[in-house]
């Protein structure tokens, strides 16, 4: 049986329709991620890395969302976890899909990767960079404090970029025996 230390909140009217709607969108998320992780790492492992790394970051964050509404929508946290589960999966067949292509047929890799940097740019210019301007701007305590905190995780990942771009060749000598 189940044990819960706060309170049990009713399932929500359309709740079910929620949890499908995140866990399918998830699952194809999932799935576009891994085919442009695949895709990178056949073209280079600093891309690969790069990839892997942007798409850890931008997912911790969005899987701690997706937790927090399927958990709203009154899903047991072993469901859930069945969900993720089977969500990462399609994330394992994609980066093996975009290996496969990047293999076969290494022309498709710019492309998938060409379309992966915009989509990372679409989220930074229309989701974040407007949060990260109202942190500064709007009224409140602590706002400079969390645009400071805001650009310093933006130098830190460009730092991390920076670092692999230029140890590539060090990781790639580690890596072969």
């Amino acid at each position: 049986h189940g044990h819960s230390h706060g309170p049990t909140l009713p399932p929500s009217p359309g709740a079910t329709d929620l949890v499908w709607m995140v866990v399918l969108g998830d699952g194809i998320h999932n799935l576009t991620d891994g085919l442009a992780i695949g895709a990178a790492f056949s073209h280079s492992l600093a891309s690969g890395l790069s990839t892997a790394l942007a798409v850890l970051c931008h997912e911790l964050p969005h899987e701690l969302g997706d937790l927090a509404v399927l958990l709203r929508a009154g899903t047991a946290p072993r469901t859930i976890l069945l969900l993720n589960l089977l969500s990462t999966l399609l994330s394992c067949l994609g980066a093996a899909a975009g290996a496969a292509v990047g293999q076969s047929s290494s022309h498709l890799t710019p492309w998938i990767l060409t379309t992966t940097a915009g989509i990372f740019l679409y989220v930074a210019l229309a989701d974040m960079l407007p949060e990260a301007l109202r942190g500064a701007e709007g009224p409140g305590e602590g706002t400079w404090g969390r645009f400071l905190l805001q650009n310093m995780g933006f130098l830190l990942g460009s730092g991390i970029m920076l670092g692999i771009a230029l140890a590539e060749g060090h990781i790639r000598a580690w890596l072969q025996p």
